[in-house]
């Protein structure tokens, strides 16, 4: 059986004289709605897309809409990123593929691990297989440290 959402909660510009009960991407020019979209962060993005059929296709829809966030992951796994972009890769799929890794380089370059005195000290925290040219940025920053 196909599960088929349709919106819920409250997606309405409300107030008074507002649009309360609308749904504000049925109501405003896509230009606004990309807009306001275009302001939430990777996991609110994919979040979004999750709230009705509408939203998952003007989000899924519109490239641009991940690049922001594609950018941004891009500080941390430029080779990544690249790597994905020339090989033809949408935005979207790029961020999917580099966001988890991002995160956790990130917080080893910023030496949030440079103490750890055994692998129970991990327990919970995020981690993903992390290639060699990531290890090797991350020695190094530990080594000027």
């Amino acid at each position: 059986m196909e599960r088929r959402s349709t919106c819920t909660g409250d997606l309405s510009l409300g107030g008074k004289g507002g649009l309360s009960g609308q749904d504000f991407s049925e109501t405003l020019p896509w230009e606004v709605s990309q807009s306001i979209f275009a302001r939430l962060d990777p996991p609110s993005l994919c979040c979004a897309t999750l709230t009705c059929q509408r939203w998952r296709s003007l989000i899924q829809g519109c490239d641009l809409l991940w690049r922001g966030g594609c950018l941004e992951v891009r500080a941390v796994c430029q080779r990544e990123v690249d790597r994905d972009r020339g090989e033809g890769l949408s935005w979207k799929v790029t961020l999917v593929r580099s966001y988890v890794v991002s995160l956790v380089k990130r917080d080893w370059l910023e030496g949030r691990y440079s103490s750890v005195r055994s692998a129970e000290e991990l327990l919970g925290r995020r981690m993903c297989p992390l290639d060699v040219h990531a290890w090797g940025e991350i020695l190094e920053a530990e080594l000027q440290r």
